[in-house]
């Protein structure tokens, strides 16, 4: 039985979210003695409810009815006694409405009030607000109602490039950089066309495009007697396409007199609209102007990644907005927060960089995390775990801490390498890759890296490492359903070799394995002296020799995963990656986890080669499949389906064989 403790701020708080972040607000809620109170759909897979002391079933249906739906949270709060409710980030975390529910049923918002939340959601409000505080805004036109004519004004005397951005506007949708007067109104029409769609409402501001933008932003904490801190700055401009990818802190741009100043401008931000509880105050900073912050935003809610922030100060974020929303004061004042050493923290997502970061998904059949000095993982799912198209497909975050910044960075690219996650493709190796970059390692970030350079970085796989770590692991064991094993007296040197016929995401490969030397008897051995040849279809070859081996490895009726230092890959007969099917009908697979939202053509129906046949979303995120070859179709899926990755949704018979 859960006792609460005698000085705990509330006896019962209920986190209304899911994932690694309610798991992580349980973790403190637990410390501070805490009744922990979770809630759950009943078709989610997450395992948060396992850290909770009672779970609240919310049903199935659409997000609106379970994690959305303000009616259903406050019933189970008031069902189960909490005098709190914590709403994590995303869901109804920055949601007036939420807030004012709960302040109506008697229940604290661990969060700033409604009408913080408000202002601050509108983005040319938001502007107005901390423009009254002295902080600076990028230069632009905004303003209620402005209609085509005057942002065309208003344009000119800003002066080009211009950044067009929706006032209720979120995730980069309906922003469009214009680089020509010409082109701005072909580009409004289409920004408001999408910012109605996106938010109901398309009113749109437009404000000077800053050149090499970096985003930086800081860590406020505000209590209901008047106190406001600031705990330093996180730089989080390595992202693709406005989501942040890679976050550190403290910047490495800034000098201590620079930070000073923009913590500074974030606490005015935040007085300027009454702010309680913790926040974050994001700016856009020029990389060759440190000096001149603009605010572009404040989040009414604990960021993803808040973890480096509390590494760096100490400061435990959830227990602070817990002893805010309680009506204490802030125990800390400004001189209090110091920085030491550095913290960056890397985002784990269910995607494939290599097939330009498609969502993916599967279960999680066997997963393993590093631990060791400076190293934190706030991970939302565990062995047996379902990842599907439903929510966010963030499935951990790693952080390290290091005494410097390339400290923190080794650690983490060590911890990312030692970490193992099988049955879902995610981008572990391509987080390794990009934290090796030069720009990276220097510090010379800039919000458009990964965009301009993300496909070729993640084009720096370890296939053949997974192929050839596969083939050596696995040659005295044999297993039936590898299937295309022989000894077929392949010899180098006088020595018997194996040959192995694996396929991946990019095709088939023969491996030729030789020993160099008899491997030892000692099943935790690290590296196998080898010769290794890996030979794709298209003739090119690698070699390897003295392999790592670990023993993350696992055979699973999908194939075999293999742990590599660059990513966790599956390998699959040739056979069953073609599923049986003779080459004379191509299919079309899933390439990712979702739903089919169109089909575009009827069962039997003549195609021509790259017509649309189905469309699949997931994620936000759209993809059309089109046919590889003139022919008959044959529509193996329904529209609303829900597929899984690689599911068969059509097959497509040449014309000349159709009949």
């Amino acid at each position: 039985m859960h006792h609460t403790a005698p000085d705990a701020p509330f006896r019962t708080v209920l986190i209304a979210n899911r994932g690694e972040i309610a798991i992580r607000i349980a973790r403190t809620l637990r410390e501070l003695g805490i009744r922990v109170v979770g809630v759950r759909a009943a078709d989610d897979p997450s395992p948060h409810g396992e850290h909770c002391d009672e779970v609240v079933d919310l049903g199935s249906g659409p997000l609106r009815d379970t994690y959305l739906s303000i009616d259903w949270i406050i019933a189970a709060a008031r069902e189960t006694g909490a005098q709190a409710i914590h709403p994590g980030y995303g869901f109804l975390s920055e949601n007036a409405a939420f807030a004012r529910a709960c302040e109506e049923a008697g229940i604290a918002f661990i969060g700033p009030p409604a009408s913080a939340i408000e202002t601050m959601g509108d983005k040319i409000s938001a502007r107005h607000a901390v423009e009254s505080r002295g902080v600076a805004t990028v230069p632009g036109i905004a303003e209620p109602g402005l209609d085509d004519a005057a942002l065309i004004a208003g344009a000119e005397r800003v002066g080009f490039p211009v950044l067009i951005k929706p006032a209720a506007g979120g995730g980069g949708k309906g922003m469009h950089r214009v680089d020509d007067a010409a082109d701005l109104p072909h580009a409004l029409a289409t920004a408001r066309r999408e910012a109605a769609a996106s938010f109901g409402d398309d009113t749109l501001f437009i404000e000077r495009f800053v050149t090499n933008p970096r985003h930086i932003e800081v860590q406020v904490l505000a209590d209901a007697h008047g106190h406001v801190i600031h705990l330093g700055e996180r730089e989080c401009s390595l992202q693709r396409r406005h989501q942040k990818v890679i976050e550190e802190a403290p910047s490495p741009l800034l000098t201590e007199a620079q930070r000073a100043a923009i913590g500074q401008a974030a606490v005015e931000t935040a007085r300027s609209v009454g702010y309680v509880g913790a926040g974050t105050v994001e700016f856009i900073v020029a990389g060759d102007r440190p000096d001149e912050p603009f605010f572009m935003e404040m989040n009414t809610r604990l960021q993803v990644e808040h973890p480096v922030t509390e590494m760096v100060t100490g400061v435990d974020l959830v227990e602070q907005q817990v002893r805010i929303a309680a009506g204490e004061p802030l125990a800390l004042q400004q001189d209090d927060i110091a920085l030491h050493g550095h913290a960056v923290e890397a985002r784990l997502y269910a995607e494939d960089p290599a097939a330009g970061f498609l969502p993916t998904g599967g279960t999680v059949l066997d997963l393993g995390w590093a631990w060791g000095e400076g190293i934190r993982i706030d991970a939302g799912v565990d062995h047996g775990t379902a990842v599907g198209s439903s929510y966010d497909p963030m499935i951990a975050k790693v952080i390290a801490h290091g005494a410097t910044r390339e400290e923190a960075i080794e650690r983490l690219r060590g911890a990312l390498r030692d970490s193992h996650l099988f049955g879902v493709t995610t981008n572990r190796g391509f987080l390794r890759a990009l934290l090796a970059e030069p720009v990276v390692r220097e510090g010379d970030l800039d919000t458009g890296f990964i965009d301009r350079e993300g496909a070729r970085i993640a084009a720096g796989g370890a296939a053949g490492e997974a192929f050839a770590v596969a083939a050596t692991a696995l040659q005295h064991r044999l297993p039936l359903r590898l299937g295309a094993w022989t000894d077929d007296g392949w010899r180098i040197g006088g020595a018997v070799g194996r040959v192995a016929r694996f396929a991946d995401g990019e095709g088939v490969a023969t491996v030729r394995v030789r020993e160099v030397d008899a491997p030892q008897a000692n099943p935790h051995l690290e590296v196998r002296d080898v010769d290794v040849e890996v030979r794709r279809e298209d003739g090119s070859v690698e070699r390897f020799e003295r392999l790592p081996l670990h023993r993350p490895m696992l055979v699973a009726p999908e194939g075999t995963w293999v742990w590599t230092r660059d990513g966790d890959v599956l390998v699959e007969a040739p056979a069953r990656a073609r599923r049986g099917r003779a080459a004379a009908e191509p299919t079309l697979a899933s390439p990712m986890p979702g739903t089919v939202v169109a089909l575009h053509v009827e069962d039997g129906a003549e195609v021509a080669e790259g017509q649309a046949i189905v469309s699949v979303e997931a994620m936000k995120m759209e993809h059309v499949l089109r046919a590889p070859v003139a022919g008959v179709v044959h529509v193996r899926a329904g529209a609303g389906e829900q597929v899984q990755r690689g599911q068969e949704l059509a097959t497509v018979t040449p014309m000349g064989e159709a009949a």
